[in-house]
């Protein structure tokens, strides 16, 4: 059977990482002079509470070139006879370097590495449709195919309830005509290119959260699968009774994790989507 391995940055939930026998290569967060290994040493309630109850900036960091190493070797010692790897955008993570070159030394069953140009919850729904494309049997090349696809036809959409977060991050990509004296408005973001792109800006977190609904209105018919990513956001149960109202059905939720969370701050509320 072929193995699914993603990074941290994906925000899925452990029991669909069980389910699907997903396997992660966790990001590191650093909290000041100590470092913690994403889902291994932090749990996103703790990395929360650090964040919110501090004054520490955090940073983040990629896995090493070992990491992915231990990876192949583990999934290999499982018995899979190969593994497609599928990392947060290369726009804004070493991660996907470090996959492709821990594959290049690897000499063991196959690896494929696909940059997917995506973060989050995007990523999530990317690396779910890549499990079950290997769950259904498909070889190495016919998952890879699969994911690749998957990468392409999935987008995010999303209002943070702040661009300071990002700012500090050096993440801010195109969005950064946002900020400066714009940092007090509600920014609407996509991501294109791999990177954060700003889609709009608004003046309350009413008419953004609302802006993020007409986007989704406005894909009706062409969404295949649905997620709603959040970071500790107070109006989410309102938020998923109106995505569902609009699609027809409960979407897949995702909170924010600490990779995520660290440049997206609090208060994020968004969609992502694979088009059919």
């Amino acid at each position: 059977m072929i193995r699914i391995i993603t990074d941290s940055g994906c925000d899925l939930a452990e029991a669909l990482l069980d389910r699907h026998r997903i396997h992660i290569v966790g990001l590191t967060v650093r909290f000041g002079d100590t470092d913690y290994l994403d889902r291994t040493d932090l749990t996103i309630d703790e990395f929360w509470e650090k964040l919110l109850g501090g004054d520490v900036t955090p940073q983040t960091a990629a896995p090493s070139v070992g990491q992915f190493t231990d990876a192949y070797e583990r999934l290999q010692a499982e018995g899979a006879d190969g593994i497609v790897v599928l990392c947060m955008s290369s726009a804004i993570s070493a991660t996907h370097q470090s996959a492709t070159l821990a594959a290049e030394a690897w000499d063991g069953i196959p690896v494929r590495v696909i940059d997917s140009r995506l973060v989050s919850g995007a990523l999530g729904l990317a690396v779910l449709e890549a499990a079950e494309a290997a769950e259904a049997g498909g070889d190495i090349d016919g998952v890879a195919e699969v994911a690749g696809a998957a990468c392409a036809a999935t987008s995010l959409y999303a209002t943070l309830d702040t661009l300071e977060f990002l700012k500090r991050g050096g993440r801010i990509g195109t969005a950064a005509a946002f900020v400066g004296g714009l940092l007090d408005v509600k920014p609407i973001i996509s991501f294109e290119g791999g990177a954060v792109t700003a889609a709009g800006r608004v003046r309350t977190r009413k008419r953004a959260v609302d802006d993020v609904l007409d986007h989704l209105k406005g894909l009706e018919g062409t969404v295949a699968r649905l997620g709603v990513i959040h970071s500790e956001a107070a109006d989410l149960d309102g938020f998923l009774a109106d995505v569902a109202a609009v699609h027809g059905s409960e979407p897949l939720v995702m909170r924010i994790g600490p990779i995520v969370g660290t440049h997206a701050g609090p208060g994020a509320l968004g969609v992502v989507y694979r088009m059919a």
